[in-house]
């Protein structure tokens, strides 16, 4: 198999993180491993006390760690979603972002889950969920679609990766690593049949992926919609969970790239054109977001039921209205400009946006689940508030830096950007050329090869 332009100074660009640390790699995780201790002590504490020690309340019985558990299902869909259509739809500029991405699936698909365990807050009754789940409920769907997900983004993450971890065995054989690698690598040794394969198996994975991922947010959104709550029971709820998920999760992806190109220094992988590329679907969703956002206010509105009206008015001008009016600002109003204009859709430009987007979708869950709680629909219940805890901060503090701590720990076991996939986008391309000048003079089509 020729080789068409790839160069040996590929690889140790790649594999550089894996093989030479220095001291920021350890300043790194001791912080973020601090953050992540502060998280459990925060838990020991709740799990010792109980929810008592929580701001949650009657009738705020669901607050932060459903709020991050919707966060982190919809910042999932950045990876097998995303992964998953561009592999499809077979966009070559996909090749050096689809691993980040998928990374990113697999790492708060397991933390998102982790939020439902710690809002039961008696961690011995989770046996219960297999042994009186009803399929009736609506939670134990969302418990079946997300360990799916969970479980196909997992295969779907480690079996494009098995060329790389060859690569890692055969330059790393002693000690737990090249164990390590030696397992993973399943006997990979690059045959033609291995490759025929390995190429069927992907490309069944990215058929399957894409409608379970659709799936679970949208099993998600019925967790809420199945409800008789004012402002939950929503027909658009499915979908506009779903544009919210791909929303949340392509900004994600674009600050992970973003830190992952400067630390490493991957300017040769991670281009201009896939910040453009990505900020350019970025824009469709902005605006996807703001009509589901405005369609579901406007029926509300229309419809003047009044255990809704108490709800949306809360929203528009009531105590949480500085929470609504900034889930605006941060999802459209800085957003937009940035992203609709080519002067500024640039990479620093997007991060701004992707930054900005990030914090209005956590904001905008925080929307939809605490003001219903805080207006019940039957007037002789009182209404209620929420305020977060320490120890609920504590804990959400130590989900975001475990997060972190997965990803650097990840990024210093496998390539970030896939070695195998970019190398055969380099020689696709060669061929392509080489096809092309054959067509304009023959035997113009026979290139030099790469060293």
């Amino acid at each position: 198999m020729a080789d068409g332009d790839w160069r040996k100074e590929d690889d140790a660009i790649l594999l550089e993180p894996i093989f030479s640390t220095g001291w920021r790699f350890y300043a790194t995780v001791a912080v973020l491993g601090a953050l992540v201790l502060w998280g459990i002590v925060s838990y020991v504490v709740q799990y010792q006390q109980g929810l008592g020690v929580t701001g949650m309340n009657y009738p705020v019985s669901w607050a932060f760690y459903i709020v991050n558990f919707v966060f982190f299902i919809g910042i999932s869909h950045a990876g097998t979603l995303i992964s998953a259509i561009l592999r499809l739809s077979q966009a070559e500029w996909r090749r050096p972002i689809t691993r980040i991405a998928e990374v990113i699936t697999v790492l708060v698909l397991g933390i998102g889950g982790m939020n439902i365990l710690i809002d039961l807050g008696r961690a011995d009754r989770i046996p219960y969920l297999f042994y009186y789940g009803r399929y009736q409920s609506p939670l134990l769907w969302d418990a079946t679609s997300v360990t799916a997900y969970l479980t196909a983004s997992s295969v779907y993450l480690y079996v494009p990766m098995i060329p790389d971890i060859a690569v890692l065995r055969d330059r790393c054989t002693r000690g737990w690593r090249g164990f390590l690698y030696q397992v993973l690598a399943l006997g990979w040794e690059g045959t033609a049949a291995q490759h025929r394969v390995l190429n069927r198996a992907v490309a069944i994975l990215a058929v399957l992926v894409v409608p379970v991922a659709v799936s679970v947010h949208t099993v998600v959104s019925f967790v809420f919609s199945m409800t008789l709550q004012p402002m939950w029971h929503s027909t658009i709820f499915g979908p506009y969970f779903v544009v919210g998920a791909i929303f949340s999760g392509t900004a994600a992806l674009l600050v992970a790239m973003a830190i992952l190109r400067k630390i490493f220094h991957l300017e040769d992988y991670l281009q201009p054109i896939h910040f453009n590329f990505l900020g350019l679907l970025m824009l469709v969703m902005v605006l996807l977001w703001t009509y589901f956002t405005f369609a579901e206010y406007l029926t509300t509105y229309y419809g003047n039921e009044p255990s809704e009206m108490r709800v949306f008015f809360s929203k528009f001008t009531g105590k949480y209205a500085p929470y609504f009016w900034a889930m605006v600002v941060f999802n459209l109003v800085i957003p937009f400009p940035i992203l609709a204009w080519n002067r500024t859709r640039t990479i620093a430009g997007t991060v701004v946006a992707s930054i900005s987007i990030i914090i209005g979708m956590w904001l905008e869950r925080f929307i939809i689940i605490i003001p219903t709680l805080a207006n019940p629909r039957l007037r002789q219940y009182a209404q209620g508030s929420y305020l977060p805890s320490i120890v609920e901060i504590g804990i959400m503090v130590g989900c975001f830096a475990l997060f972190g701590l997965l990803y650097v720990l990840f990024s210093k076991l496998f390539p970030i950007v896939s070695i195998s996939e970019v190398r055969e986008g380099r020689e696709k391309t060669v061929e392509i050329v080489q096809e092309r000048l054959a067509r304009y003079k023959p035997g113009l089509g026979k290139l030099p090869q790469g060293p």
